[in-house]
């Protein structure tokens, strides 16, 4: 028996791709005539038969648009789960397999249509996805249905376009605050090897980095009771930070097999250091599942199978690493090592990664510890930011070609809006000026007194005791007499 009329509807290939058609020219139309005045867009929650009939007054053209994507979605959800009628059946003709030309309308709807109608231009980027997906070479498996039919050819040449014109639209609202609007389409694309490689060779990793470490510091400012102290950003619930870190553990996938990848996750070690901050705000395990996975696949990857241009430097797993251990790792995997988890892949990852860190940590030296963790940005107080450390280690500052590098970026973390970072470059360079034969000079050439000088007026208490001693250290020569 049949279910329903959808279903009676796409049982027929004919049929459906009909209907198919039709609800993409409904959508090529509406969007085309750009009268849509939003009414549809703002009603967030299900409505009366008599606000329905007063929004269709209002907004007709929107409530075309929404009836439109939503049959669309029914439509492929439906062609998914099927065992005949196929998405390649519907949405690709003729011998060779072509995208049908009407898939502009749902582009056209990203672009122009919707007017920030954020469920049409979600659901827009969704279906597209979906349809495309079907064309990639990486998801036509062995040819046969689930039902034993042979599977429609499909041309991933014609497909090629809009999918660079769907990740294109995903990577700018991912540099936006948009982001929700293309988690559901980002999330599909990561099924496939051909759209996650068009993801990372448009920038995506970074910039699905920088919205992971803004939505960790989020979560992680969220339990502090000041306020004050929270980044700048869109706030991001614990399940969009899951979908975010889920999209960014797939990309780990494609590590063994492409260099330009490898080099996207090394590039400002962003994506180590947000998944480091999931790791040690722990704030639900389906978060920590995958971050935790996905850390496990940096530290494991290999530049073996694809090591890249000759002359570029070889990322792998030891670089990752180092980043890893820079960023605080070893602490955040103690204290998930004390846990209870009840998944069992947490287990697994969190020990192969201890172990790796303690193996790579070993190798280390103090000053590498500390010259990576500067490197990274993400300074943390310990053994490295000491006296006794500086003491032994103050001329290593000049680099080996001479230019106070490393001091360079003490400099500039003065400016971080992590509080505890800038305090830890105050100490780190009053040390420097302390135990560096005209140490005083070169802090105040390279700038660091001026930056300086106006957190001793901040309002974060240790930060200002940390500044005002720096400045001491710069100003007065003699500092061990100030001390006492």
């Amino acid at each position: 028996l049949v279910a329903c009329p959808i279903e009676y509807t796409l049982a027929d290939s004919r049929d459906a791709s009909m209907y198919a058609r039709v609800l993409l020219k409904l959508l090529a139309e509406a969007s085309a005539a750009g009268s849509v005045t939003g009414e549809v867009s703002r009603i967030t929650e299900q409505c009366t038969e008599e606000q329905a009939l007063d929004a269709l007054d209002a907004d007709p053209l929107g409530v075309v648009t929404h009836y439109a994507i939503a049959k669309l979605h029914d439509i492929l959800a439906m062609l998914i789960g099927g065992t005949g009628v196929t998405i390649s059946t519907v949405f690709y003709v003729g011998k060779e397999g072509i995208l049908v030309d009407q898939w502009k309308a749902l582009l056209r709807i990203l672009n122009k249509g919707g007017k920030g109608d954020a469920f049409a231009q979600s659901g827009a980027a969704l279906c597209l996805a979906q349809i495309l997906m079907t064309a990639c070479p990486s998801q036509k498996g062995n040819g046969v249905t689930k039902d034993g039919q042979k599977v429609r050819p499909t041309s991933y040449a014609s497909a090629v376009e809009p999918l660079e014109a769907l990740t294109a639209w995903i990577v700018s609202q991912l540099k936006s605050s948009s982001v929700g609007l293309a988690i559901p389409a980002m999330t599909a694309l990561m099924g496939c090897t051909e759209s996650r490689l068009l993801f990372a060779a448009s920038g995506g990793i970074k910039y699905l980095s920088r919205h992971l470490r803004q939505g960790g510091r989020k979560q992680a400012g969220s339990k502090s009771p000041d306020k004050k102290k929270l980044p700048s950003g869109s706030s991001a619930s614990v399940q969009q930070l899951y979908e975010l870190t889920f999209c960014l553990w797939t990309m780990t996938y494609e590590l063994n097999g492409s260099a330009s990848v490898r080099a996207d996750f090394a590039k400002d070690g962003q994506a180590v250091a947000a998944l480091v901050d999931l790791v040690s705000i722990a704030p639900r395990e389906k978060v920590v599942r995958v971050a935790v996975a996905a850390l496990r696949n940096l530290a494991t990857c290999s530049a073996g199978v694809n090591p890249g241009p000759s002359g570029t430097p070889t990322v792998d797993g030891v670089v990752f690493l180092t980043e890893m251990i820079a960023c605080g790792l070893m602490k955040a995997i103690d204290h998930l090592k004390g846990r209870q988890w009840t998944d069992p892949d947490i287990i697994d990852d969190v020990d192969v990664l201890y172990k790796l860190l303690v193996e790579n940590y070993k190798e280390m030296s103090r000053w590498e510890v500390y010259k990576n963790e500067v490197e990274s940005g993400h300074l943390q107080w310990g053994t490295v930011h000491t006296e006794a450390f500086f003491k032994e280690n103050a001329r290593m500052m000049e680099g080996s070609d001479g230019d106070f590098k490393l001091l360079k970026v003490l400099i500039a973390l003065l400016s971080s809006k992590d509080d505890d970072v800038a305090a830890i470059a105050c100490y780190d360079i009053g040390e420097f000026v302390r135990h560096y034969p005209n140490g005083r000079a070169i802090a105040k050439r390279l700038g660091a007194k001026e930056l300086v000088m106006p957190l001793i007026e901040h309002e974060n208490p240790e930060l200002q005791r940390h500044a005002l001693q720096c400045v001491s250290k710069i100003m007065v020569q003699n500092w061990e007499y100030v001390k006492q």
